[in-house]
C-alpha cells in the first residue's frame, strides 16, 4: 500500500487506499480476483504506475486466497509479531546492556525458540489443527520435515 501511495498525489491518497481496500472486503477467492481487476482497471485510468503495480504483484496480494476464507483475518493480522517483539524488547530491557552484539542475538534467538516450543506444545494455537485439516488432510506429509541426512 505504502508503494503504490507513494505515486499518487497526497490529495488522492485517501481514495485510492479505498479503493484497494474493497479488495480485500470481498466474501470470497472469485470475488476478491475479480475486484482487483476491477480496481486495477479503474485506477489505471487516472493512475498508470498504480494499475502496473497492481497487476505486477497480484500473485504477492491475492496469495492469502489459497486458505480457507476462515483463516484470512488471522493471515492479515500482526498481533503474533507484535507480541513476540514485544517479548524480546521486554527481555533485553532486563538485561540492559550487552556485552557483544553475539549476546543479544543469543538472548533473541532463545526468545524464539521458547515462542516456538509454546506453539507447538500450547493446546490454544492460533490456527487450530481442525482449522487446518481443511488445508491438507491429517495423514498427508509434514510440509516442514526435516530432509533426510545424506552420508557420503
Amino acid at each position: 500500500m505504502r508503494n503504490v501511495l507513494a505515486r499518487v498525489p497526497k490529495g488522492n491518497a485517501e481514495m485510492v487506499a479505498a479503493a484497494i481496500r474493497t479488495v480485500f472486503a470481498q466474501p470470497d477467492a472469485e470475488h476478491v480476483h475479480a475486484q482487483l481487476d476491477v480496481i486495477a482497471g479503474m485506477l489505471g485510468r487516472q493512475f498508470p504506475q498504480v494499475e502496473a503495480m497492481l497487476r505486477d504483484a497480484e500473485d504477492d496480494l491475492l496469495a492469502f486466497t489459497a486458505f480457507p476464507v476462515a483463516h484470512w483475518k488471522k493471515i492479515w493480522s500482526t498481533n503474533p509479531l507484535e507480541r513476540l517483539n514485544k517479548e524480546i524488547k521486554r527481555r533485553t530491557d532486563v538485561v540492559g546492556v550487552f556485552p557483544n552484539p553475539d549476546a543479544l542475538l543469543r538472548l533473541a534467538g532463545a526468545v524464539l525458540v521458547e515462542a516456538h516450543d509454546e506453539w507447538q506444545a500450547s493446546d490454544r494455537r492460533y490456527l487450530s489443527e481442525g482449522s487446518m485439516a481443511a488445508i491438507r488432510p491429517i495423514d498427508a506429509t509434514p510440509a516442514l520435515a526435516a530432509p533426510p541426512i545424506l552420508t557420503p
